[in-house]
């Protein structure tokens, strides 16, 4: 079997945004979001393996090149106005293709970092950080060790940052988890001494009956 990297990349609280926008536009925006992020493929050397709703998975050859193309997506796909929040994970390993589907371990530990990335993070496996070496501009943060479900050793795991950065903090849409653009948000509330904003009216009257149900 090959070693590859593979990449999973989807809307962070899509339930959340299904929810609340309904079916036609999560699924426009889940189609809108692939589509972006299979433009910057050609650019890493990178493929599309298939997509999953919201998520999409990508193999790259090169683990330094998907590190790279996981920040673009961040940065790029979820960074436009008024887009939901990406979040990115990816793990290297031994791998075998049937039929244009990948198998073995190294998928399934991908899937699982990227469910563990929070929205604007970009989560890479130990594997993925020995195998990429010092990646320009780029900095490898340690962000702990982490055990998965069918996975028999804890994984550790880091988070790529431009280097010289700070991690990306914008206001996100507690109703939706959208990220929101103070300047052009359509409205905002306080609770319990916070400023949330708020992508529609819709969100901001559904918080405002029940803020509760939506602040951790």
């Amino acid at each position: 079997m090959s070693e590859q990297t593979f990449l999973f990349a989807d809307l962070a609280g899509f339930t959340a945004l299904t929810e609340a926008h309904g079916d036609e536009d999560a699924a426009d925006l889940a189609a809108d979001f692939c589509g972006c992020v299979r433009a910057l493929l050609s650019d890493y050397e990178a493929e599309e393996v298939k997509t999953i709703g919201d998520a999409i998975m990508v193999r790259c050859s090169d683990p330094g090149r998907a590190i790279e193309l996981g920040l673009r997506i961040v940065e790029e796909v979820g960074g436009r106005p008024g887009f939901p929040v990406v979040r990115v994970g990816m793990h290297t390993g031994p791998a075998t293709e049937r039929q244009g589907d990948w198998f073995g371990s190294a998928v399934n530990v991908a899937a699982r970092v990227s469910a563990a990335a929070g929205g604007d993070e970009v989560l890479l496996g130990e594997a993925t950080y020995e195998a990429a070496g010092n990646v320009p501009e780029i900095e490898l943060r340690r962000h702990g060790e982490h055990r998965f479900k069918h996975v028999r050793e804890p994984v550790r795991l880091y988070r790529a940052l431009r280097a010289g950065a700070a991690a990306l903090e914008r206001p996100i849409d507690p109703v939706c988890r959208m990220a929101v653009d103070p300047n052009q948000a359509a409205g905002t509330l306080e609770y319990e001494d916070t400023t949330y904003c708020f992508c529609s009216l819709e969100c901001a009257r559904a918080f405002s009956e029940a803020p509760a149900s939506y602040v951790a």
